[in-house]
């Protein structure tokens, strides 16, 4: 029996992703500040562009560690942007520096950046309406915006609220598989 899922039918990597990452509970933090750093470097472009150019963005920013991220200079903005197998865009680049040093700002005052972050959610996946489209699913939510100004205070760039609940689906704080997918009731998702 075919399986249906939301996205990603025609695309291998894609479905894969949806299949075995998105909407699924995160709580490592490094894991989760490579979601926040792709997000932010999705703005303006396609989810598949990016997870095209994971593999890339891995490397370059090898492996998505914090603490190597935040100790970047001139020297690594200027290499990032010579890099062809990521986005080149510097105002991205140097959010993402940014981002790693707010980031650990927060590990050391919560612990981790995930117990800070699951907070906001009551350490659970918030449930809501099954969608039927995606044109069912909100773009943003006061929870979303929430989170993104708390983000905004603590320095970080690149965490607007519709970025933000795209961060949310990714890591699952928020289930928006749609109500018919095979993933959306999974014992998956736990």
């Amino acid at each position: 029996m075919e399986r249906k899922r939301c996205f990603g039918d025609d695309d291998l990597l894609m479905a894969r992703y949806h299949d075995e990452e998105w909407g699924l509970p995160v709580h490592d933090d490094r894991d989760l500040f490579e979601r926040l750093l792709l997000e932010g470097f999705q703005a303006g472009l396609s989810w598949r562009t990016i997870l095209h150019k994971r593999e890339n963005f891995i490397r370059a920013f090898e492996g998505f560690d914090p603490v190597r991220v935040a100790d970047y200079s001139q020297k690594e903005v200027t290499r990032l942007m010579a890099d062809a197998g990521i986005v080149r865009n510097r105002r991205k680049i140097e959010a993402a520096i940014t981002n790693a040093q707010a980031f650990l700002r927060i590990q050391q005052e919560s612990g981790s950046f995930s117990e800070f972050f699951w907070a906001f959610s009551g350490h659970q996946v918030l449930e809501q309406p099954a969608p039927e489209t995606f044109k069912d699913v909100p773009a943003q939510t006061e929870l979303s915006q929430l989170i993104s100004g708390e983000l905004k205070k603590r320095g970080f760039k690149f965490v607007g609220p519709t970025i933000l609940y795209a961060f949310m689906q990714s890591v699952g704080m928020v289930n928006d598989h749609l109500a018919w997918c095979f993933i959306r009731n999974s014992d998956n998702r736990a």
